[in-house]
């Protein structure tokens, strides 16, 4: 948090979009753990909930996407998880500009198919301009697994590389799924706390 001219504290975040991904829903993994951690510092917070999250339709997730994020700026910061994460990159690529956006942090994100979860190819077919994106946020960090059975620490790296993002390596956390043991994630809670 920064500091107005008579000390008291003010926000640098004043509202996180979370973007949850394939066969996932707001109130699964850490997401509702983050949200009522953010709120509990008086934060607005949105857990997108996308249609049929089981058989993923390109323009539905996008649409629910752009519906909750409206027009971001400084003080917002999307968050997103697995296939939320190109989701939300082909939402941000499609803002007229000029746009801001306070920060982005991405878990076991991915922009092209996988290996391990063909049945998305078909939503995967098409990619994002990462690097045009990433010139209108201001911060941007991925974070991955060195374990995550569907998204290979490469494709995660790639991505980074292309946001010129911060990478964070989180051992041992698979895809990031209260199957894995994730039901919180501090780090990315701390990224939203950071000035």
């Amino acid at each position: 948090m920064k500091a107005t001219s008579d000390n008291r504290p003010t926000r640098s975040v004043q509202r996180v979009v979370i973007v949850h991904g394939y066969e996932a829903a707001p109130d699964a993994h850490w997401f509702p753990w983050l949200q009522n951690a953010l709120q509990a510092e008086g934060i607005g917070v949105t857990v997108v909930p996308l249609p049929a999250p089981d058989a993923p339709e390109t323009a539905a997730w996008e649409n629910a996407v752009s519906a909750a994020l409206g027009v971001p700026n400084a003080r917002t910061v999307v968050v997103a998880h697995s296939l939320g994460v190109i989701t939300a990159l082909r939402v941000l690529a499609a803002l007229p500009e000029p746009w801001e956006l306070g920060g982005l942090v991405l878990v076991a994100g991915f922009t092209k198919p996988l290996e391990a979860l063909p049945e998305l190819n078909g939503y995967l077919a098409t990619d994002v301009d990462a690097e045009r994106v990433a010139g209108s946020i201001a911060e941007r960090t991925v974070i991955r697994s060195d374990t995550d059975p569907f998204v290979p620490p490469a494709v995660s790296d790639d991505l980074a590389k292309r946001l010129d993002a911060q990478l964070q390596v989180h051992p041992g956390a698979g895809h990031f799924m209260a199957e894995d043991g994730v039901t919180t994630l501090p780090a990315v809670l701390d990224l939203l706390r950071s000035p």
